[in-house]
């Protein structure tokens, strides 16, 4: 350990920074009438997203990987529109864009279709952030940017795209996609904008509703904003089907075996509340980092973050 490591990583102006971009996103949906809610960081059960890992605490449980499962917990319970800045973790992401522990405003619309959850992430974000926005569909983006169509085109045609752009041999079609979303597509938007991108593939639909576009493909109720070549939010049109539910937990612990991963057991709780009835709702979740460093200009996590894990 050297004599400094004891310091923050982040300079003062960076903390500043941080208190007042916390101030402007409480003004803000103070303004609006959305409650703030608080739920736990350490739960009984974890998230089974392949792409997803949690941290266990042995005896205890999950640190979690998000609030949405209690959120949603509090929705059917008659909450009204909720928010919350939570502190988050996940297992294995470090890096110039990642800490294990970082922290989401995640927020809650019922009501509100995918549209108009968009508006209102502009509406916070476009002040923010001092920039225009521009939406552009997934499919459409992706066959822009490598001569593809992500949802018709032969899986061999993908893996051998996304091998050409770096991946290892082997993919099958959606994870060429995931890959080449990642390498290449996310590369080439404009940093200077908001790009909302929407209509992601079916199998990407994750918790929220699918529907058909025009061409009759299985499309997700999901978007997605980019700014200065970050990923800042990740938003649905949240499924309401408990059974529909149960069955991706079901495909989601295939996948994981598939992959070698420890299985996750579905979250009872989410279920029962799902059954009991969740309003019709939209929600977000953005990562206040990574916001910080798109208005900042930031390369690294730790010029936002105090103390990242290396010297926390």
């Amino acid at each position: 350990m050297s004599d400094a490591s004891w310091r923050p990583s982040a300079a003062h102006d960076a903390l500043k920074a941080r208190a007042d971009l916390l101030r402007s996103v409480r003004a803000f949906f103070d303004g609006r009438g959305v409650m703030e809610v608080s739920t736990p960081l350490l739960a009984a059960h974890g998230v089974s997203d392949e792409h997803i890992d949690a941290i266990e605490v042995p005896g205890h449980g999950w640190l979690q990987t998000s609030p949405e499962y209690h959120m949603k917990r509090l929705l059917a319970a008659g909450s009204g529109p909720i928010y919350q800045i939570a502190r988050a973790f996940r297992h294995g992401e470090a890096g110039a864009r990642h800490n294990p522990e970082f922290t989401l405003l995640e927020w809650y619309r019922p009501g509100f279709d995918l549209e108009a959850l968009v508006d209102e992430c502009l509406a916070l974000l476009g002040p923010l952030c001092g920039a225009a926005a521009e939406r552009r569909r997934f499919r459409e983006l992706f066959a822009a940017v490598t001569g593809l169509d992500p949802l018709t085109a032969p899986a061999a045609d993908l893996a051998a795209r996304a091998e050409r752009a770096g991946a290892p041999t082997g993919l099958s079609g959606p994870q060429a996609v995931d890959y080449l979303m990642a390498v290449d597509v996310e590369t080439a938007l404009d940093p200077t904008v908001l790009t909302v991108v929407t209509d992601f593939p079916g199998w990407a639909a994750a918790l929220a509703q699918t529907t058909e576009d025009g061409d009759g493909a299985r499309v997700a109720r999901r978007f997605e904003i980019y700014h200065r070549g970050l990923e800042l939010a990740n938003g649905y049109q949240e499924l309401l089907d408990a059974d529909e539910q149960a069955r991706r937990f079901e495909r989601d612990n295939e996948k994981r075996r598939a992959a070698g991963k420890r299985t996750m057991t579905p979250d009872p709780y989410l279920l029962a509340a799902l059954a009991a009835g969740l309003p019709p709702c939209s929600g977000v979740a953005l990562g206040l980092e990574r916001l910080q460093m798109a208005v900042s200009g930031a390369g690294r996590i730790e010029q936002v973050w105090p103390f990242p894990v290396e010297r926390a």
